[in-house]
């Protein structure tokens, strides 16, 4: 798992269950040679061997008891617990006081077998200790109990390290995706921005160089008809050089423009659907006109229109999608429109805790034009993506 807030509990935990195992095999060993047992050698060597499988099976770690193993880790992971249950069961079998060593195998039991069986593993070996400790020392209630309470004790506990485990986990993957997604819009914001400046360059370049070179090659082209030679000829070189340099500054123009928008925002959003539905069979209906937008904005709402086709392709399971660009009043909508499976809008996209990052990058790439996203839908009722931006004094109707 990666390194998060939740590590050092988990490592607390593993390391308190080793100090457990430890401490209780040390226990048992003690007990038989202060009984002078006749069995405390047998008890020493059953001590050895299970600290010796069980930290054997601990260094291999993850690739035997961890998540996520192949098949053929996994059969050994269960051989392993199993030869480590059949020592413990010896070892009960010598001393009364090897049945302690029942409760940090409680945990590995829950930890390495699935579902119900990590559970039924408890129950059979709680059923052998107290058979256990009743043949050495005969059945009491606390050679009952006890061994119940605790096997009781050790499944919730290994039920709440595992809710706590897969929590950690989400966070851990919702952390990633958060961190990648706001790389992402990092992203986005500055390729508009570097877009928006190359359209700013563009525009006056426009409006002053190449309207300046226009003014004078006019004025040498009415210069050159008045004038005779050999004058007439410096003013016709002149001229063509300024047209040269015309040309020129056109090119520069045309290569500083968004290349998709080259032929203006109604025919990038006509591209943009033909190669949606080819890319993803999805036919794709685009009604727009070519209103006179800032490229900052056109640019805007060329985005939003590929994310929510994107989203269509990805989520919608749809058959069909609209996109529309018209001027209302004041303001300019582009609606994107499927007939797909459609979804719960306030849990989804409204709610701040939404992992719906595409659509709040979409809002705020509006929000910074002071326009407004919406997004209407319904289960199995589609989805519609609405963007309004103001239309500003320059812009005319489609």
């Amino acid at each position: 798992m990666p390194h998060s807030t939740l590590t050092p509990v988990f490592t607390g935990l593993r390391l308190g269950l080793h100090a457990l195992l430890l401490g209780l095999v040390s226990f048992a060993v003690v007990r038989a040679y202060l009984a002078s047992s006749a069995t405390a050698p047998f008890v020493v060597l059953s001590g050895v061997a299970f600290v010796g499988v069980y930290y054997a099976g601990a260094r291999l770690g993850r690739r035997i008891v961890g998540s996520g193993i192949t098949r053929g880790g996994r059969r050994l992971a269960y051989a392993w617990l199993g030869l480590l249950t059949a020592i413990w069961a010896v070892l009960v079998w010598l001393s009364p006081e090897g049945a302690y060593l029942v409760f940090p195998l409680f945990f590995l039991y829950l930890h390495v077998l699935p579902g119900r069986g990590g559970v039924g593993a408890i129950v059979v070996t709680t059923g052998f200790a107290i058979l256990a400790l009743g043949v050495h020392s005969g059945f009491s209630v606390g050679g009952v109990v006890g061994p119940l309470i605790g096997a009781g004790v050790a499944v919730l506990i290994g039920l709440a390290s595992k809710a706590l485990r897969q929590e950690a986990a989400e966070r851990e993957a919702l952390l990633a995706e958060l961190v990648s997604t706001r790389q992402q819009l990092a992203d986005t914001e500055r390729e508009q921005g570097a877009l928006a400046e190359r359209a700013r360059i563009a525009r006056e370049l426009h409006d002053t160089v190449a309207q300046g070179l226009s003014s004078i090659q006019m004025l040498l082209r009415a210069a050159e008809r008045d004038t005779p030679e050999p004058g007439a000829g410096y003013l016709r070189l002149a001229r063509e050089t300024a047209a040269d340099s015309l040309a020129d500054a056109r090119q520069l123009i045309g290569a500083l423009r968004p290349s998709r928008l080259d032929q203006g925002l109604g025919a990038a959003l006509r591209r943009l659907g033909e190669d949606q539905a080819r890319r993803t069979g999805i036919p794709v209906e685009v009604t727009a006109g070519d209103p006179d937008l800032p490229m900052d904005e056109q640019i805007a709402l060329l985005r939003v229109a590929q994310g929510a086709l994107s989203n269509v392709a990805r989520h919608a399971h749809a058959t069909q999608a609209w996109v529309v660009l018209r001027v209302e009043g004041d303001r300019v909508a582009l609606m994107v429109t499927d007939n797909g499976r459609g979804f719960d809008v306030e849990r989804a996209v409204a709610a701040p805790e939404s992992p719906s990052f595409g659509f709040h990058a979409m809002r705020e790439r509006v929000q910074q034009l002071d326009g407004t996203l919406s997004v209407e839908s319904q289960p199995d009722e589609g989805t519609t993506i609405t963007a309004e931006l103001p239309l500003t004094l320059s812009g005319a109707h489609a």
